[in-house]
């Protein structure tokens, strides 16, 4: 793993959040996309060399619509990039990692992604992100 790609918070709102974020931050949302596979919509903010994503469930049988159930509002993942995203999940599987996708997928912001199942990362879900060229 290279380097954070960027941390991945939840929220109810993501028009409120975004103004929250612009006025926490300093800067203006760069870039907001609907990840229709995911049912969220993400709202990206950059600060320094990283990111922030802000997602909000689009539908109530989402990942993020379940967390926010669950837990509330907040941290839901840490991302980091990977250089080849097939090798890493390999890589990782070998470790004892349990994934929670078989095969990577698209993501936002241009990307391959793939989660490690936060049971095996002491509570953090953790994502793989590769550029799609």
């Amino acid at each position: 793993m290279k380097n954070i790609e960027h941390i991945g918070i939840a929220v109810r709102d993501l028009d409120a959040s975004c103004d929250l974020y612009e006025k926490l931050l300093g800067t203006g949302c760069y870039k907001k996309e609907m990840v229709e596979s995911e049912g969220v919509n993400t709202a990206f903010f950059r600060t320094g060399e990283h990111k922030i994503e802000l997602l909000a469930a689009t539908e109530e049988s989402s990942p993020i619509a379940r967390f926010l159930e669950k837990k509330g509002e907040g941290i839901h993942h840490i991302a980091f990039n990977v250089d080849d995203i097939l090798v890493e999940m390999e890589r990782l599987r070998q470790e004892g990692f349990v994934l929670l996708n078989e095969t990577p997928k698209r993501g936002a912001d241009n990307k391959l992604i793939c989660f490690v199942h936060p049971k095996g990362t002491n509570g953090v879900l953790v994502e793989l992100c590769q550029d799609v060229k």
